[in-house]
């Protein structure tokens, strides 16, 4: 039975690994996984999932408008699809989510998604919100802050490392932007 599953964390926990991770296992055993990434997040190429530890695959691009449903369905008419894998699922919409819920539902392909809970304001994203409203199954990828907590917060510094509390939600970036934390040093961090 296929379902929809959501494995989120804060930054640096290895969400791409795990999803390249799983990619490899379909196709260890003949399966065709199929990958989606934003298309607004382009730092490691166009059309690539890459980790920090240097694997990477090729990925479909998802923008704002892409019907991920018909996306997939015509995909799988092509070449049957044993699993769909969502890396940067934080940027899908509502609508997106649905159609990822379609997939699961009408197409019995499994969906697992990978992405940020929430935004450097601890905001949850569009599609975050709605991947923990309707996933079947939510997994927690844990990372930890430099005081050997959990990391469940990331911060956004500016050039000179400083925290800072405003600006847009998405500003992409990695190490060189952002830094996860746990919840007591993100307050102590914003002087909250």
């Amino acid at each position: 039975m296929a379902q929809m599953y959501f494995y989120y964390s804060a930054m640096n926990a290895g969400k791409s690994t795990t999803l390249l991770q799983s990619s490899f296992n379909y196709q260890e055993r003949g399966m065709t996984p199929v990958i989606f990434t934003a298309a607004i997040d382009d730092r490691y190429g166009i059309g690539k999932v890459s980790s920090r530890i240097g694997l990477e695959a090729e990925a479909h691009l998802f923008q704002a408008e892409t019907n991920l449903f018909d996306v997939i369905k015509s995909l799988n008419e092509d070449e049957k699809r044993h699993c769909v894998l969502v890396d940067e699922c934080q940027f899908l919409s509502k609508e997106q989510v649905y159609q990822l819920t379609e997939v699961v539902d009408k197409l019995h392909i499994p969906v697992l998604c990978y992405g940020l809970r929430t935004d450097f304001l601890g905001e949850l994203f569009e599609g975050s919100k709605y991947l923990l409203s309707w996933a079947d199954k939510l997994v927690e990828l844990k990372t930890i802050c430099h005081c050997g907590r959990k990391a469940n917060m990331v911060i956004r510094t500016d050039e000179h490392g400083n925290a800072i509390s405003e600006g847009d939600q998405v500003s992409i970036g990695g190490n060189d932007k952002y830094v996860s934390v746990c919840r007591m040093h993100y307050k102590e961090a914003l002087g909250k």
